[in-house]
């Protein structure tokens, strides 16, 4: 579910979440960290028991090195 999530929103959360780890439930954005160790820890502190997917939104300098 999150993979749709990150490709249906992926200009959205390049926006906001540039350079950062996200932690997301089903298809909300929890928490966002520098860390992805801390987002999923937030996370995790808040909604104990769902599944917590985190993933790294790279910045603008990082999507031009990969093309």
């Amino acid at each position: 579910m999150s993979h749709e999530y990150l490709m249906k929103h992926s200009q959205q959360l390049f926006e906001k979440f540039s350079g950062k780890y996200i932690a997301i439930i089903g298809e909300e954005v929890i928490t966002a960290s520098e860390s992805g160790i801390e987002a999923f820890r937030r996370a995790k502190e808040k909604h104990r028991g769902e599944e917590v997917h985190i993933s790294y939104i790279p910045t603008e300098e990082e999507l031009v090195t990969l093309l």
